[in-house]
């Protein structure tokens, strides 16, 4: 038996200490998805995860895995790729329709937290009270997507998380077709890279995340990142990206 906090109807949480080592990180439950509660949860390091029709669980798991943008490089078969099928990318041009299709995604093919927990094997865990609390975010300018499009304008592939202390909080990504989350992926590095944004938080580290630059630090490195990170840069607005 394992012994959680409640939350109540305010927005504090519990100190982060208490985030039991099994399961890794899980600190408390209840409480509500609001745009409040998230963007408060978020700079505490903190994030929800739970499957549907169960309680709201939150998580600050650690070791805690991290991408810092400027070790992210493009290989040539990705570029290769990207010219080949003739990827653009944008920012915030269909975020409902990115979270949308992050849903259906199989966690077996999800390239972020999920994919390494056994105990989510389904595409259970972006409910539709999950999708409705980040559209949400997103009209309060906190989620933010990036959409690849292909020589045809069709949608196939991209990616969504939240901004907080110039962190950019990683929460899923999606790709219909070859290379398609790569590229989102690194249209997202550049431009943090060209507004000096460092850190992408993966959560937990997966070995397709691996693959990408992510590392494993200790929470409380995490937690001193965020606090490192307070300005705010106006670089979210809808917009053309580099690729």
């Amino acid at each position: 038996m394992i012994a959680l906090f409640k939350l109540n109807h305010t927005l504090s949480f519990p100190a982060l200490e208490f985030a039991l080592d099994e399961p890794n990180g899980l600190l408390a439950f209840g409480g509500d998805l609001s745009p409040a509660r998230l963007i408060a949860a978020y700079k505490r390091g903190i994030f929800p995860w739970y499957n549907a029709h169960e309680p709201i669980l939150w998580w600050s798991p650690s070791p805690r895995a991290i991408i810092r943008t400027e070790h992210f490089k493009a290989n040539k078969s990705l570029r290769k790729s990207i010219r080949k099928h003739r990827y653009t990318a944008s920012l915030n041009t269909r975020f409902n329709d990115v979270i949308e299709h992050c849903s259906s995604v199989q966690r077996h093919d999800l390239n972020n937290i999920q994919a390494s927990e056994d105990s989510i094997s389904s595409n259970t865990w972006i409910s539709p009270d999950m999708l409705n609390a980040y559209k949400a975010l997103h009209q309060k300018g906190y989620a933010h997507s990036v959409e690849i499009t292909n020589g045809s304008g069709e949608l196939v592939g991209g990616l969504y998380g939240v901004v907080v202390s110039g962190i950019f909080c990683g929460e899923s990504m999606f790709h219909l077709q070859t290379d398609a989350s790569k590229a989102a992926f690194l249209a997202l590095c550049t431009h943090m890279k060209m507004h000096n944004l460092l850190i992408i938080d993966c959560q937990l580290v997966n070995p397709h995340l691996e693959k990408l630059g992510c590392v494993a630090i200790d929470r409380s490195e995490f937690i001193d990142l965020l606090c490192q990170h307070q300005q705010t840069v106006d670089c979210w607005q809808v917009q053309s990206l580099r690729l």
